[in-house]
């Protein structure tokens, strides 16, 4: 069973452990590898924020920068002038909490400032330093995913290495954010699939997520559409049927959140897991 936590946020706190929150994922650039252009014009964006909240999520989580495979790295600047638009249009009127996915501190304290309450960092504040003191500064509720190398070499397989070496590089990122006063209870960790790694080992952390329970933060998974979990099988949505598939063993297995680009039906995948591990 997992254990429970109380995920400390600027203006709410997000009982986890009961049942698996959902994230949905809202791409504002035109280059995402799953739906990039769909919603880079801001109304339309900001309709699709409210519609991911009307299918369950319990998080939006906003990205204005690609980081697909061979996507080309953005300035801060560029990557705010994304954002901004859909922020304003949101933030009055949306009621979950918005988490702002991003490694540019700059783009962080801006959007922490319009309402986000979570920064979403995929380098685990190595690309930009500052970005602990923006998390220290804000209270802001921190994702530290697990990756390695710079911007431009993200997704340079090694050799498969297993979940005990993921684990163990995310439990320096987390322990590096705590000695620069960013809060525990502030913190929680995302294997980072897909990233940084083979699809044997991106399989070997799925499949072992219960090594990261002696992490002691909450755990947040996001295999939605990624190309690990891609099958040859010409069936219409198999990208769907394989989200559901690995949504269902993360939420088995341990993980406190699910990221997921189709909200409404990863719901009902996280609903019947949940069931099955309380019954």
């Amino acid at each position: 069973m997992r254990k429970h936590y109380s995920w400390k946020l600027p203006r709410t706190t997000l009982e986890l452990g009961e049942r698996t929150l959902v994230m949905g994922i809202l791409n504002v650039t035109p280059d995402s590898f799953s739906d990039g252009g769909l919603f880079s014009d801001p109304q339309k964006a900001a309709t699709r924020a409210l519609a991911i909240q009307s299918e369950g999520a319990d998080i939006l989580d906003i990205g204005g920068q690609s980081t697909r495979p061979d996507s080309t790295g953005i300035t801060d600047d560029e990557e705010w002038l994304r954002v901004l638009p859909v922020l304003k249009r949101i933030a009055p009127v949306i009621k979950i909490p918005i988490s702002i996915d991003t490694y540019h501190a700059a783009v962080a304290w801006r959007a922490i400032d319009m309402g986000a309450q979570i920064i979403n960092d995929i380098s685990g504040f190595r690309l930009d330093p500052a970005m602990k003191s923006v998390a220290r500064k804000t209270r802001a509720g921190v994702v530290l995913m697990h990756s390695r190398g710079r911007r431009d070499n993200l997704f340079v397989r090694p050799e498969p290495d297993g979940a005990h070496a993921v684990r163990d590089e995310l439990r320096s990122t987390i322990d590096a954010a705590v000695e620069n006063g960013v809060e525990r209870e502030a913190i929680a960790a995302d294997p980072g699939l897909g990233f940084s790694k083979t699809s044997v080992t991106s399989l070997n952390v799925l499949k072992r997520l219960d090594l990261f329970s002696t992490l002691d933060v909450p755990l947040l998974v996001g295999a939605s559409r990624k190309s690990f979990i891609r099958v040859d099988i010409p069936v219409a949505e198999a990208e769907v049927w394989a989200t559901a598939a690995s949504t269902a063993l993360a939420a088995a297995r341990g993980a406190h959140i699910v990221r997921v680009h189709d909200v409404g039906r990863m719901r009902v995948v996280t609903e019947i897991a949940d069931s099955v591990e309380r019954a």
